[in-house]
């Protein structure tokens, strides 16, 4: 399954690539903004990219950590680094700017929807902070939702719900 974005309003349209020949074109028609584009199957300009997207965790990791996203529908995976201090979690929107931008079609997502702090401690370990922004749906850790203004310190493994999309954290190598 492949997925396209609309370049009007950024809703994702998931077809399967199988069932087309390369070199051939498709048209597709927004769900969501009714805007009509067209796209040509055949091999990615973005190879590069889809190589950093394979890289293995140590690699994503890195010094700070990462969240591996979950989202239900349709299985789609991601890995996005997280860096130290704040790093505001939401959904990747034109116009909204956040440190780790979830790209979903989860409307129960907000655009700023929660917060992990990212510290190194003075023996050198790297500790982690969860606290919600004042989202629509609130956030859920391990099946307990946070409270208002409340701040959890998350370990490695933690599985974190925002909406319909979950992700677990992935912490620093080393």
């Amino acid at each position: 399954m492949k997925r396209v974005r609309c370049p009007k309003c950024d809703h994702f349209i998931v077809f399967d690539e199988t069932q087309y020949a390369v070199g051939q074109s498709l048209c597709f028609v927004c769900d969501k903004c009714r805007h009509e584009f067209t796209i040509r199957i055949g091999v990615s300009k973005l190879r590069a990219l889809q190589r950093d997207e394979n890289r293995n965790h140590e690699e994503l990791s890195g010094e700070w950590g990462s969240v591996v996203v979950l989202e239900n529908g349709f299985g789609y995976r991601q890995q996005l680094p997280l860096h130290e201090g704040d790093n505001l979690i939401g959904r990747c929107n034109k116009g909204t700017v956040v440190d780790v931008p979830i790209e979903t079609n989860d409307p129960s997502l907000d655009r700023c929807h929660c917060y992990i702090n990212v510290r190194r401690l003075p023996n050198g370990d790297v500790a982690y902070t969860l606290r919600d922004n004042h989202s629509n749906v609130g956030t859920v850790l391990m099946n307990e939702m946070l409270g208002d203004k409340e701040r959890v310190p998350i370990e490695d493994g933690a599985v974190v719900t925002l909406g319909a999309t979950t992700f677990i954290l992935r912490g620093a190598c080393g």
